[in-house]
């Protein structure tokens, strides 16, 4: 089933594009990263997923509906942030009990035991929290809530390295036991790698990849050795992104070599390898003239 479908839809600020043209769908009980530099529209595409935001141009189907002014979208969508805000009179602990009444699916038993492992005190208000415990406390709200339709902007927000692993094994596991729709927005693409399924990367305003993590990956090579080599070596080739590396140079090649191209590199002393998902994503995202080395390099 599609849970989320896009044709055509483009958004504008005062005539200034923050997302041109975006057309894809996204299948029900998947995990999807949206990823993309800062400005890409990352924000204002999730929020009109959520149904914050109207479109400016084309149509958006969430549960087969505008989400916009939607019961439907609106009961069964969470929306996950740093800039989330509660009624200040409230403790914590009000607030939870407020939650259980609010969404259907709501795990007490899973926040109680998240909120304890996190040490989150309950006798307090969120906005008393420091900003890494506010967005931890956001989070096992958006994994308790067990939406069909969770958002996750930005989530891991003041987190220590650690809270945000625990964040993700735990997203990862409640996930496992109850299946929905999540889209997972961050910054730190390494750290979320392994709870993803599907990646969607926006740059420059429109989707330049949608697929699995692992399609993107396969789809890029890194090779190593001196400018000589590599210009030699990969005549005929595209080269995605350029980087120096002391006396030797990085680059980043669409992946079109056959295994005996690959053999032939390293009889060149041209090492070859997989490239992270990072690399991958970061390769995609390149500024066009090879990055900050043309910088000081011109």
């Amino acid at each position: 089933m599609t849970m989320i479908s896009l044709r055509k839809v483009s958004k504008k600020f005062s005539r200034v594009p923050a997302l041109t043209d975006i057309t894809f769908t996204i299948e029900e009980n998947v995990i999807t990263g949206i990823v993309g530099r800062n400005g890409a529209g990352k924000t204002t595409l999730l929020k009109m997923i959520a149904g914050f935001q109207k479109t400016s141009e084309g149509e958006l189907r969430v549960f087969d509906e505008n989400p916009v002014g939607s019961l439907l979208v609106s009961a069964n969508t969470i929306y996950i942030d740093d800039a989330m805000s509660y009624p200040k009179s409230m403790t914590l602990e009000e607030l939870l009990k407020e939650f259980s009444r609010f969404y259907a699916n709501w795990n007490e038993e899973i926040a109680m035991r998240l909120v304890d492992y996190f040490a989150i005190p309950l006798n307090t208000r969120h906005r008393f929290l420091s900003k890494g415990k506010r967005s931890t406390f956001n989070a096992i709200v958006g994994i308790a809530a067990r939406c069909p339709l969770t958002i996750f902007d930005e989530p891991t927000v003041g987190m220590d390295l650690a809270a945000r692993n625990d964040f993700y094994r735990a997203l990862l596991k409640d996930y496992i036991l109850l299946p929905r729709t999540i889209l997972l927005s961050s910054h730190y693409i390494d750290e979320m790698k392994d709870v993803l399924e599907d990646l969607l990367v926006i740059h420059r305003k429109q989707v330049c990849y949608h697929g699995s993590v692992s399609d993107l990956q396969e789809a890029h090579l890194s090779l190593r050795g001196t400018k000589e080599q590599l210009t030699k070596g990969t005549l005929g080739k595209t080269a995605v992104s350029k980087t120096t590396r002391g006396l030797h140079e990085e680059w980043i090649m669409e992946n079109d070599f056959s295994e005996a191209e690959r053999t032939e590199l390293i009889r060149q002393g041209i090492t070859n390898a997989a490239v992270s998902l990072n690399d991958a994503y970061l390769a995609l995202t390149e500024q066009p003239r090879g990055g900050i080395d043309d910088v000081f390099n011109a």
